[in-house]
């Protein structure tokens, strides 16, 4: 069911073509600056350490022009508005690295399968000089037949531009991502039926502190969650994270 939503979804996502790509936001710190591009829904291009990194690019490359090629691509899950092979292969180059779970490489064509790092949850890697750390993102209560089950898919930590980057996935707010500690970034889902509310979400992440949150992937079957309500909720429980609010759904364009 899922799998069919996000079809509709990014038929109207494609029509609309990214004519108002958000502005990019920049975290500087001791070790350089990181810069956060959002693209749409699950996509975003993070820059830093002088490497590129796309996350779950998808929507074909328009969304990505004018942006500098990935040294990485990372892939959280199969559901279309993670993977696209169609997009992967339009803004890949020949020494871009695919960092993905077994279930993605699986779904990849042959050449793309061939060049992937493949990750199990809990394992790492470095790639281009950045550490890349597996770590689960699944539904609660667990089932065989929910959305999103445990060990398919990959939520992200990154080293990169001397910041510690989470990134969730789809997911609930699982023990895994309560028991995080020294983020310094986060990209938290918070989209119904599929993951969290932004009362979860917003409890997960006043569990593992990170400095600086991003609420992402915050388009669910009932339209945009309310991310100033989670805004709201996180600065009420701890003041000292900072939600950033960006936007991941750029306007259609009028004719």
């Amino acid at each position: 069911m899922k799998t069919h939503f996000f079809t509709l979804l990014f038929v109207c996502c494609l029509s609309s073509s990214f004519a108002q790509r958000t502005a990019p936001d920049l975290l500087p710190g001791k070790q350089g600056t990181l810069t956060v591009q959002p693209i749409v829904h699950a996509s975003l291009v993070l820059t830093g350490s002088g490497k590129v990194i796309y996350v779950d690019p998808t929507g074909g490359a328009s969304g990505y022009a004018g942006l500098a090629a990935p040294d990485i691509i990372l892939i959280t899950d199969i559901h279309g508005d993670h993977l696209s092979s169609a997009t992967i292969d339009s803004v890949k180059t020949p020494n871009t690295i695919l960092v993905v779970p077994q279930a993605v490489a699986d779904k990849l064509p042959e050449a793309d399968k061939a060049r992937a790092v493949i990750l199990k949850n809990g394992e790492s890697t470095v790639q281009a000089g950045i550490g890349i750390r597996a770590i689960p993102m699944y539904n609660l209560p667990e089932s065989p037949t929910a959305a999103h089950t445990r060990g398919r898919g990959n939520g992200y930590i990154l080293t990169i531009a001397g910041k510690k980057v989470y990134i969730s996935g789809d997911t609930q707010g699982i023990p895994e991502m309560r028991a995080l500690t020294g983020i310094d970034v986060a990209f938290v889902c918070m989209n119904l039926p599929y993951t969290m509310d932004i009362n979860e979400a917003a409890d997960a992440v006043l569990a593992f502190k990170p400095k600086i949150v991003y609420p992402y992937h915050y388009r669910g079957r009932g339209g945009l969650s309310d991310v100033n309500a989670f805004k709201g909720l996180v600065e009420a429980g701890n003041k000292g994270i900072e939600v950033r609010l960006l936007n991941w759904y750029p306007p259609t364009p009028k004719p």
